[in-house]
């Protein structure tokens, strides 16, 4: 009876640790699983681009774009060294007048407009000899330029086109790398340069014909 009871107790032992150790398996096992779980699927996706924030659109218009739709209006002087023309400019730029110029501009564009005395009319050999070189002192790092005979509505004409960066802007501090057309037209003694401006990335060919090819004596 005694051996019976020995007997029974010690498979009531062996039974306790096989139970013991199941559970400190099993409790080792999850440990270890949970530090080497998959990551979650957006991590995965972010590590092979598939989860990569969209990139904002490309500006359909360089800075400094002039609209289709702009809408063009009549300038005649009438005072000034001389008012014997007419010109289109953009309707509602700003106009100033800057010693002994009419300027009109709106954002990073510029059109100036300068009437002078002049003995004789200007040609691609004169405005290379001498405008060129004047500008050259005056505008910011001036480059490129390129003098040649044009067509306009008006007649034949000496256009000087350069680059040069632009004053500082007064509030950002920036500065602009500017593109420049200077159209010299001349009848009976007068002179009126055109000089049309904005951001050398800037399509602004229709609008500076546009207003190039506007020009009239009168």
């Amino acid at each position: 009876m005694a051996a019976h009871a020995r007997t029974s107790a010690a498979v009531g032992l062996v039974i306790v640790a096989a139970v013991t150790a199941g559970c400190s398996g099993s409790g080792s096992h999850s440990g270890s699983g949970s530090t080497t779980s998959t990551p979650p699927a957006s991590s995965e996706r972010a590590g092979n681009g598939q989860n990569k924030p969209t990139p904002a659109p490309t500006e359909s218009n360089p800075p400094g774009d002039i609209p289709d739709n702009q809408v063009y209006v009549v300038y005649r002087p009438t005072g000034g060294s001389f008012s014997g023309f007419t010109v289109k400019v953009p309707e509602g730029w700003a106009r100033t007048e800057q010693g002994g110029s009419t300027v009109f501009t709106d954002k990073l564009n510029t059109v100036r407009i300068t009437a002078v005395s002049a003995s004789t009319a200007p040609t691609v050999d004169s405005v290379t000899k001498t405008v060129v070189p004047k500008l050259r002192s005056q505008v910011p790092k001036f480059a490129a330029p390129k003098v040649s005979e044009v067509s306009r509505h008006a007649g034949r004409v000496v256009r000087l086109t350069y680059q040069g960066d632009s004053a500082k802007d007064p509030v950002t501090g920036k500065v602009v790398r500017d593109g420049f057309e200077r159209y010299a037209f001349y009848k009976s003694g007068h002179e009126v340069d055109l000089t049309l401006s904005g951001p050398v990335n800037a399509d602004n060919v229709d609008p500076w014909r546009i207003i190039s090819d506007s020009f009239a004596w009168r």
